[in-house]
């Protein structure tokens, strides 16, 4: 569909308020950012705009199970490093994958196109907190 190419302003929008931050927001926290902007825009036109730019490949879309989805307006090959206490996620600098130890055996019968490594462990402020 043509409408979704088209950048619509609620998706410009969008995309210019998630390319401001570093942090990684859910769609919740787009949508409270847009609302400043947009105040009639609805919490549904903002996940679906997030799909579509997610889609087209214009900001990437962080799924890891078991966790809220956050988006990224950084494009720029890098990894993640997230909090498993509070949930923060940080740029990394890309995880060369010639160092991963893959087994041939794992890899038979795959053509893989992309390596994605993400690190959990515990942030800075969450360590503290756990040694208090």
């Amino acid at each position: 569909m043509k409408t979704q190419n088209r950048m619509t302003r609620q998706r410009r929008v969008i995309l210019e308020e998630l390319s401001k931050v570093t942090s990684h927001p859910t769609a919740d926290e787009i949508y409270n950012m847009v609302r400043e902007k947009m105040p009639n825009i609805s919490l549904g036109t903002v996940y679906r705009n997030l799909d579509l730019l997610a889609e087209n490949k214009q900001i990437l879309k962080l799924e890891t199970a078991g966790n809220i989805r956050r988006y990224d307006a950084n494009m720029h090959p890098h990894s993640h490093i997230r909090c498993i206490s509070c949930g923060k996620v940080h740029d990394i600098p890309l995880v060369d994958a010639s160092h991963l130890n893959l087994n041939d055996e794992i890899l038979e019968g795959f053509n893989y196109v992309n390596v994605r490594v993400e690190i959990d462990g515990l942030c800075s402020d969450c360590s503290m907190k756990k040694i208090s």
